[in-house]
């Protein structure tokens, strides 16, 4: 089978939805392709954070509108950070929320909320979806790029965006991209029912155990009384330390005080499972004749936190967006295609580079003690804690050793 088309879209999870959709209001026909069948699961964290829903509304409110009705997610409104010395903070992603309002961010599986996104794209006649579909060749000729899957289907497309996540072949082969150690992080994650004490709110727990630094614990709940529980930390450290992941989040949970009696009556379901993430610490080149890479595929996971989706439907807006300039102008090359990694950095790179600093404080646990001491006793930090949710400037206080001083030598 032979299919001619603007643009093809290799990968079909958030990034590359948020990208067919975008497309798709923009009067674009596209392909979008993907090698699974849905639903289908995919190794995550599960948290959705603001940034998602705050894309999909500019692209589509009514996506936000539904997915909120969703009986598989749950609204989550914080994040508790639990320091080394085991003093918690628990940060509302909004001062003084509301829970009768919408909620900042979601939890939910990522088998189901991609299933939902694909349900969404089909209500797109610009959109043609093809599941099953495994693109096994990558050829570059003058008008774009010829695809061919193992089932004999052949793609022509001016355009090729690549959403097809950490380990896209066509990143590593025409964008160049490389594991770097020192830039990517190793995690772990099962699915448990019977913790106890999940957050009321749903916040979802961050752990920096004393000692597993400089990695995290973490716990986020879900729907029908299940929770994600992992761990996350940078692969150099892995290699260096020689740690064995599972093992060392199956003794957080066995022997730690506190996660021993937690779960002390949980369940695994189904197995622990592991993925990499290619983080967003340092700008790579992440377009080239014909192409541009999305999400995972363009290395954009936040360094600090480990979220990818957020990054990812970022991304994939703002290509959709480009392709539609490069349509007009009818200008493929690699040139001019730089455009889109300047739209790509100028929107993540002051979070993504503020991420890799706080990355790196980890390494420094009485930091850490420190702030979180202070927080609570003081409303005002807490407050500015809070907002750095949604304000980079105020983030960006981490990072400055001022700020450090002023928690040591101030009582309020």
């Amino acid at each position: 089978m032979l299919i001619e088309t603007d643009v093809c879209v290799m990968g079909a999870g958030p990034g590359g939805c948020a990208t067919a959709i975008q497309l798709a209001k923009l009067g674009i026909k596209n392909v979008l392709v993907d090698k699974a069948i849905f639903p289908r699961d995919k190794i995550c964290g599960d948290a959705l954070s603001g940034k998602v829903m705050g894309v999909f509304n500019k692209i589509d409110p009514t996506i936000a509108e539904e997915f909120s009705k969703q009986d598989t997610q749950i609204g989550s409104w914080g994040v508790k950070f639990v320091a080394p010395n085991g003093q918690a903070l628990r940060v509302p992603f909004r001062q003084n929320f509301d829970k009768e309002q919408s909620p900042p961010g979601f939890i939910a599986k990522r088998f189901d909320f991609d299933n939902f996104l694909i349900n969404q794209t089909k209500r797109f006649p610009e959109i043609q979806l093809l599941q099953n579909t495994d693109i096994i060749e990558h050829t570059k000729t003058t008008n774009g790029w010829v695809l061919k899957d193992k089932n004999d289907i052949i793609i022509h497309a001016k355009i090729l965006i690549a959403s097809n996540g950490a380990h896209s072949h066509f990143a590593k082969e025409f964008g160049g991209i490389e594991m770097e150690p020192a830039h990517y992080c190793a995690g772990i994650r099962g699915y448990y029912t019977g913790v106890t004490h999940l957050d009321p709110d749903n916040f979802i727990e961050l752990h920096f155990v004393k000692d597993f630094l400089p990695g995290y614990f973490w716990i986020f709940p879900l729907a029908n009384g299940l929770a994600n529980v992992g761990v996350g930390v940078a692969s150099d450290t892995i290699s260096n330390k020689k740690i064995h992941l599972k093992k060392r989040m199956l003794e957080i949970i066995q022997e730690h005080p506190e996660f021993k009696e937690r779960f002390k009556d949980a369940q695994l379901v189904d197995t622990i499972k592991g993925y990499g993430l290619p983080l967003g610490s340092k700008k790579r080149i992440i377009s080239g004749d014909n192409f541009m890479l999305v999400g995972d595929a363009a290395s954009l996971i936040d360094p600090f936190t480990g979220e990818g989706i957020g990054n990812a439907v970022i991304s994939g807006m703002l290509a959709a967006k480009y392709a539609d300039q490069c349509l007009t102008a009818q200008k493929f090359d690699a040139a001019f295609m730089q455009g889109y990694d300047a739209l790509v950095y100028k929107r993540l790179w002051s979070e993504l580079s503020l991420s890799r600093q706080m990355q790196k404080l980890i390494n420094y646990p009485f930091l850490f003690n420190m702030v979180v001491n202070k927080a609570n006793k003081s409303k005002l930090l807490r407050e500015t804690i809070s907002s750095m949710f949604e304000n980079i400037d105020l983030r960006n206080r981490l990072q400055n050793p001022i700020f450090y001083f002023k928690l040591l030598f101030t009582n309020s």
